[in-house]
């Protein structure tokens, strides 16, 4: 299986599934623990099966949301939740596993229960300013519950927490790597990424505004997605489009500024490198938690904050104006994003862990 293997008695489950906003921080975790012997659990089809087979062995359970005409959703889901503990149980009976840690998401909750009813410890890591709903259900079952934000303890009375930050991708921790893209090293750069999902309606008011960025001297890498079917409708020496880009770190700490979505993630990574923000949530988050996460950096003087729903590509162009031709406010934003980072969050959660686990 090419899976990494430890001679550690020390023994982990880790249930973390879905996206990179689970994924990631679970990785940076296990590679802060090298000595245990760690195991991965996720959900057939998704994103943990390219990325965690070649390190971890993995474990799945089938294990999903609501979908399609409620009753019979419940129901199926209902069979699927209970199904799931089961196995997980059996699992980590069988495995001798000493404890669980979670980021969240469907397969967070049988994970949680099946490890509280073998009286194993748990750790969730909740990396969203108002956290969901299966944190704020089974946070008081936890034994601890590490926080990406400071302001996600309030809507969790009962549960012990630990505000730790939000772990990133090794190469925001690393040298700075230089970046593979011709622009001009005094040139205003404007980074906008529109995240995995819902990209579309950004990228619509960004084409829209450029034209007045390119007039004011500024380079725009635009990173659209892969469901954006404009993609290729704007062409300008000063602009650079790129369906996904891997080398962010770099690109981040080139940038003058930045117009992302405001997941935990995305987020983290602005704070590591000091990189100043215009934030548009995207609107169909679930409980709107990305308005929550981009309050939080708002309120420290490191965004603006703009609602999809009355943004304009007018408005738009004219914040972003206003930004690139004040170096002052920019730094000062940046900055502050840069209070923002703890660049030792999977140090944290690791200690988090082996406190628990001895």
């Amino acid at each position: 299986m090419g899976a990494k293997q430890s001679t550690s008695s020390a023994k982990l489950l880790i249930a973390a599934s879905g996206t990179g906003g689970h994924l990631f921080p679970a990785i940076a975790l296990a590679q802060q623990l090298p000595d245990y012997s760690i195991e991965w659990l996720g959900v057939p089809d998704r994103l943990e099966t390219e990325l965690v087979p070649q390190e971890y062995p993995l474990h799945q359970v089938r294990m999903g949301g609501v979908q399609g005409r409620i009753g019979f959703s419940i129901l199926r889901l209902g069979q699927q939740f209970f199904s799931s503990i089961i196995q997980i149980r059996r699992l980590l009976q069988r495995g001798g596993f000493q404890a669980v840690f979670t980021t969240g998401g469907y397969i967070a909750a049988p994970a949680i229960i099946a490890a509280r009813t073998l009286g194993l410890p748990t750790v969730l890591h909740e990396s969203n300013a108002l956290p969901g709903k299966v944190t704020r259900w089974l946070s008081p079952r936890c034994s601890i519950v590490a926080v990406g934000f400071e302001a996600a303890t309030s809507y969790l009375p009962k549960a012990k927490t630990i505000c730790v930050g939000t772990p990133v991708r090794s190469q925001f921790l690393t040298a700075a790597e230089p970046l593979d893209l011709e622009i001009p090293d005094n040139a205003p750069v404007i980074v906008v990424i529109g995240g995995s999902q819902g990209a579309v309606a950004v990228n619509q008011l960004v084409r829209q505004a450029a034209p007045a960025w390119f007039e004011a001297g500024a380079w725009i890498v635009h990173l659209t997605g892969n469901s954006d079917p404009d993609a290729n409708s704007l062409s300008h020496p000063q602009y650079i489009h790129r369906p996904f880009y891997p080398h962010m770190a770099a690109l981040f700490r080139r940038a003058n500024l930045s117009i992302s979505r405001a997941g935990a993630g995305t987020l983290t990574e602005l704070a590591i490198t000091g990189t100043p923000s215009i934030l548009i949530p995207y609107p169909y988050a679930a409980e709107d938690h990305q308005t929550y996460n981009a309050q939080a950096f708002v309120s420290a003087g490191a965004a603006r904050l703009q609602q999809q729903s009355s943004l304009s590509a007018e408005q738009l162009q004219e914040m972003v104006l206003e930004l690139i031709q004040s170096p002052a406010q920019l730094a000062t934003m940046g900055a502050a994003a840069e209070g923002l980072a703890t660049a030792d969050s999977a140090q944290k959660l690791a200690d988090v862990v082996r406190g628990l686990v001895g």
